[in-house]
């Protein structure tokens, strides 16, 4: 339980003010069709996160306990570290997906590609090599992707503009930093 609870709420404060979220806003502005955005983020995130989960089960297979704590506390840190810096949404990576594939289809890949190498793939990463449980590691990271960007979604511009997002982003490098240090001190145990 402690694997799905952490995962989901990493995940769901350190996509806040993230890229993709900023992706979800302008497809919901251009499309209006919140159904198939919100699926498409599901699916994208469910797919991408099962990749990131199992690439950090694999890791934490192939290395000792000692050397993984090391890997997955600096990781943690410096998950903290690039959580306090603002993702910018780039207009030209939104033109890489022509609309021909429908809302759900481009929703669906954009948020695939994009997710690639950001800082919730990463987490998914390492918490899948903190904890045993790949299924409650996804299942969480997953929720917490949904949780931040379905209201993104359905409530659009005017929920972003309100969320204190410097506050956000701090709070969720507080708790990337508190795993880091709690894993390098031996506090949270390793599978």
């Amino acid at each position: 339980m402690e694997a799905f609870l952490v995962s989901t709420g990493v995940v769901a404060l350190a996509e806040i003010g993230d890229k993709t979220q900023l992706l979800a806003l302008v497809l919901a502005a251009k499309f209006r069709k919140p159904v198939p955005i919100i699926l498409g983020i599901l699916v994208a995130t469910v797919v991408n996160h099962a990749a990131a989960g199992a690439a950090g089960a694999w890791i934490s297979a192939l290395v000792g306990p000692t050397a993984m704590r090391w890997i997955l506390g600096l990781s943690f840190i410096a998950m903290a570290a690039w959580t306090l810096v603002p993702d910018k949404y780039d207009d030209d990576e939104k033109q890489n997906v022509a609309p021909r594939f429908g809302v759900f289809g481009t929703t669906l890949i954009a948020f695939f590609l994009l997710e690639m190498g950001d800082k919730t793939q990463i987490a998914t990463v390492a918490l899948a090599a903190k904890y045993s449980s790949l299924f409650a590691v996804v299942a969480g990271t997953t929720l917490g992707m949904m949780l931040a960007n379905v209201p993104a979604v359905l409530l659009g511009e005017v929920a972003a503009k309100k969320l204190p997002m410097q506050l956000v982003h701090r709070i969720a490098a507080a708790i990337f930093l508190a795993l880091g240090v709690s894993v390098l001190l031996g506090f949270g145990a390793l599978g």
